[in-house]
């Protein structure tokens, strides 16, 4: 099936796309990369992202030939230009997750070894200013984000920018810390969240420098049970941590956990999902419809 602006795949026509694409990882990697009540195995990377992977490659060289040639007509020397990838999605879709294992997948491809990894969580304001603004019932919303800063960010990284500092959020604190990291171009450079194809605040849109896009797409019921089961599972693990900003949740009931999972879902992320989230879901390169096992049972690829 096929529609004006996407080629439509299922399941296993997208994974007779592998072609010969040798598997780089095993159940080791794969448990690496697992994230939180997200169901992966060595199957599914096999089917789905084994052929995604080899499309990105594809692209990338695509991108390193056409940088040479404008590098040629210009006359000036090749400069290290990383491939930039967005993938985007509601929370607790498993985009994480998918991005690691593109990471994984694309680093043991021989022409791009070195792929980083940026999620925009960092570049959320402190938590003491969205008190300020009195956002922090909005957080993950477009405006709780710094968007000017994630926009230069990602300007400059594609412009080849070395030694660029990334800040750093603990999901534990629920806040921004101190430390930095450093992203020094990389060869693939993967941006994942919640906000990536949504514009910068200035009519800008981070995507513009973005060389392939991704959403990770479910049923709306799927996800809200995702968030839920995911809710449990960290009231018993992080939420339990010394210093956690959810440590009140600790100590609940499973029902009354389920309850206040729920509420946090409907008054928060599904309003963030429906109102700022989907909408921007037709201007990605790809999109992997997930179904409620986490398995993709519909791909769609932008002509």
């Amino acid at each position: 099936m096929t529609s004006a602006r996407y080629i439509d795949f299922d399941g296993d026509q997208w994974a007779q796309l592998r072609a010969n694409t040798p598997l780089t990882l095993d159940e080791r990697d794969i448990d690496k990369v697992r994230g939180i009540n997200v169901l992966l195995d060595i199957d599914m990377v096999e089917h789905t992202y084994l052929p995604l992977s080899r499309l990105l490659n594809l692209r990338v060289q695509g991108s390193d030939q056409l940088a040479a040639v404008t590098d040629t007509f210009l006359g000036v020397p090749p400069r290290p230009i990383p491939f930039v990838i967005g993938v985007a999605g509601s929370v607790a879709v498993g985009k994480s997750t998918i991005s690691r294992v593109l990471q994984a997948l694309l680093a043991r491809w021989p022409q791009h070894p070195k792929v980083d990894l940026v999620t925009t969580d960092g570049f959320l304001y402190p938590n003491a200013v969205l008190k300020e603004r009195g956002l922090m019932e909005r957080k993950g919303f477009p405006e709780s984000y710094d968007r000017r800063a994630l926009h230069s960010f990602v300007a400059a990284a594609k412009a080849g920018e070395d030694l660029l500092e990334v800040p750093v959020y603990s999901h534990i604190r629920y806040d921004v810390v101190e430390e930095t990291r450093v992203v020094s171009q990389p060869d693939i450079l993967i941006i994942e969240g919640l906000n990536v194809l949504q514009a910068a605040g200035t009519g800008a849109f981070v995507s513009d420098y973005f060389d392939f896009s991704i959403f990770v797409d479910a049923q709306v019921e799927d996800v809200r049970g995702w968030y839920v089961e995911r809710f449990l599972t960290l009231k018993d693990t992080a939420f339990a941590q010394p210093g956690a900003f959810f440590r009140r949740f600790a100590d609940l009931s499973k029902d009354e956990a389920v309850a206040v999972a729920g509420r946090i879902w409907e008054t928060i992320n599904e309003v963030n999902l429906v109102e700022n989230i989907l909408p921007t879901r037709e201007r990605a390169s790809l999109i992997l419809e997930k179904s409620a096992d986490h398995s993709v049972r519909r791909v769609r690829l932008r002509r």
